[in-house]
């Protein structure tokens, strides 16, 4: 009896608009910031029309995306709400796929934008066997100060010890497999964002990383019991926003690119995968073929790396030995660099760096459920 589970942060499944570009040029989408706009009615109009446009091929790129992943259940990131998700599927999935995840799942975290963590499931797997919801559990509202994780780091940031950990969620959804248990973790923690003050993004935000993933495995631990938790049935999926390891990339499109594995001294990753309390099945492909982004600030400023993971429980890996995930890269836009051997036919209309199916590419694996 096997489940094909998928993780996907979708960027922006939006059923808003956003004007703030209007006033903060930092949310301005480029495209705009060509045109002279006299006023604020003006720039409603065609912010509209621009994401009206730009989101029809986006959407199509993002369903093929999910449809390659064949997943029973799939985790996602980024979802605005419970009615973004059932247009995108109704209106993108049902045209490529039929009938397919008609148990759909999110709560309200604690994004400033509003994008929520959310879970869709098929009713039965591929293979017949039955897929039922049992109950679902938000820790959104958990505080820093109740899991007694606030730190000096913390408050330099600003952050206070009543504040809440999760700047999503940590979406804790029970399920039966063919009538087997299997509980899972959706998450979504903090993005690294840009310098601050001649500090990388990444180092600045880390102590809010490290204090998501010391909460995750909290949860876990005072679920199943700190002693038993490796014994059970458990996977955490989504976007870290982290990597333990990252491809740098030199040279150019006339001498040649390297990529050149770069192992990072510190992770929040270190908390969920420390001491064996989780396995990164990602990490069973080979070393150069692990990445799920491509990061890129200009030609001195490139990388390659693993922000989406399914991490299994001890019990679940070890019942999985054999099991490696696919990478699903197909919806990546053409300025995304590949290392040799790696490159793939894009799907159809996808752009130079827009439109594509999401900054992030799903990842997906088949497990048994025994």
């Amino acid at each position: 009896m096997s489940l094909r589970l998928a993780t996907f942060n979708v960027e922006n499944l939006m059923n808003r608009f956003d004007f703030s570009g209007f006033r903060n040029q930092l949310n301005q989408d480029r495209t705009l910031a060509l045109y002279q706009i006299r006023d604020e009615a003006e720039y409603r109009l065609l912010e509209q029309a621009r994401t009206v446009a730009h989101t029809d091929d986006t959407r199509q790129l993002t369903a093929l995306a999910i449809a390659e992943t064949r997943a029973d259940i799939i985790c996602l990131q980024e979802v605005d709400n419970l009615e973004a998700l059932k247009a995108f599927e109704y209106g993108y999935l049902f045209k490529m796929i039929g009938e397919g995840y008609r148990q759909k799942y999110t709560a309200t975290g604690n994004d400033t934008r509003g994008i929520d963590v959310a879970v869709m499931m098929r009713e039965e797997t591929h293979h017949g066997q039955r897929i039922e919801f049992v109950r679902m559990t938000s820790h959104a509202a958990v505080t820093f100060e109740e899991f007694g994780l606030h730190t000096p780091e913390l408050q330099a940031l600003g952050i206070q010890a009543h504040e809440r950990i999760f700047r999503r969620d940590c979406l804790e959804i029970d399920v039966t497999v063919g009538g087997k248990p299997l509980t899972i973790y959706a998450i979504h923690f903090k993005s690294m964002g840009g310098p601050r003050d001649n500090v990388p993004g990444r180092d600045a935000t880390m102590p809010v990383r490290m204090a998501e993933a010391k909460a995750v495995r909290r949860i876990i631990e005072d679920r199943f019991g700190k002693d038993f938790a490796a014994t059970k049935r458990w996977v955490i999926c989504g976007d870290c926003n982290d990597y333990r390891q990252r491809l740098a990339i030199g040279g150019n499109d006339v001498s040649g690119y390297t990529f050149t594995p770069a192992d990072e001294p510190t992770s929040c990753l270190d908390v969920l995968l420390g001491h064996g309390f989780a396995v990164n099945v990602v990490e069973r492909r080979p070393e150069l073929d692990r990445w799920t982004l491509y990061h890129t600030r200009g030609p001195k400023e490139r990388h390659l790396c693993q922000l989406d993971y399914i991490l299994l429980s001890p019990a679940l890996a070890e019942a999985n030995s054999n099991a490696v995930p696919d990478i699903i890269r197909r919806g990546q836009p053409w300025r995304t660099l590949f290392p040799p051997g790696q490159e793939v036919e894009r799907y159809p209309r996808a752009g130079w760096d827009r439109p594509k199916a999401s900054d992030h590419c799903p990842v997906a694996v088949t497990l048994d459920i025994v």
